[in-house]
């Protein structure tokens, strides 16, 4: 890994760390805001679904801090426990951000669609992308070929992070809106809602800035040495 690689991911694990930071802290300042209807989360994401239409999708409690996510393989919604048990608005927000992944999924919402078909590549590449891009730079005046191979299988990680972004932004706006409409969330309480999944969005924005950075880093390793020959 070059020093300009190396600075560039140095920068943004920063960047991440402030952000997760801030994550945190507002989700514990929003799960101490009760909501006035007094909704659990596994109550706000059941009555979501049923509000679309959908009744083949499972609200169930997962492990972990902040571990919510929808699972299109096996169609559940996947609260942590604070959500999953808590009456709080932080809680509401979550619940019905994934539930706006059931009804992505449920619409065949196209962003949603093109990210599932690229799991399977993402998930190959994610595995060896890193080492085989470490072997490209070390072997780049011997072998340059090998690095092309590797920013190739970065980009695909890396339009999988940009393609993430209208996924989730779409989910929130469909969250809120339900919200709103139902008065789930009212007055002050929306504002936080509000406030909640835009942090939340934050962290999928930077991580897609990051790619982006480090994979023209890559590209421009790998040019750099062109022009040299």
């Amino acid at each position: 890994m070059t020093m300009s690689v190396m600075l560039v991911s140095l920068l943004f694990v920063g960047i991440s760390f402030l952000v997760s930071a801030r994550l945190k802290s507002k989700f514990n300042k929003y799960s101490q805001m009760p909501l006035t209807s007094r909704l659990t989360g596994q109550q706000v994401a059941e009555k979501m679904l049923r509000d679309n239409g959908i009744y083949d999708v499972k609200v169930q409690s997962v492990e972990g801090f902040l571990s919510d996510h929808y699972n299109p393989t096996d169609k559940t919604v996947n609260l942590s426990p604070e959500v999953f048990h808590g009456a709080s608005v932080a809680a509401a927000a979550v619940a019905a951000h994934e539930c706006g992944h059931a009804v992505q999924h449920a619409t065949a919402y196209q962003w949603l669609t093109m990210r599932s078909k690229l799991v399977p590549v993402v998930q190959f590449s994610s595995n060896i992308v890193q080492w085989v891009l470490l072997a490209g730079v070390i072997a780049i005046n011997t072998f340059p070929p090998l690095l092309l191979i590797g920013i190739g299988l970065f980009a695909m990680t890396t339009i999988f992070s940009v393609i993430t972004l209208p996924v989730e932004f779409d989910a929130s706006k469909r969250a809120l809106a339900w919200l709103n409409t139902t008065n789930i969330t009212r007055g002050e309480e929306h504002g936080g809602a509000t406030d909640a999944l835009k942090w939340a969005a934050m962290t999928y924005v930077v991580a897609a800035l990051a790619s982006i950075a480090t994979l023209v880093q890559y590209v421009l390793i790998f040019l750099g040495n062109r022009d040299r020959d």
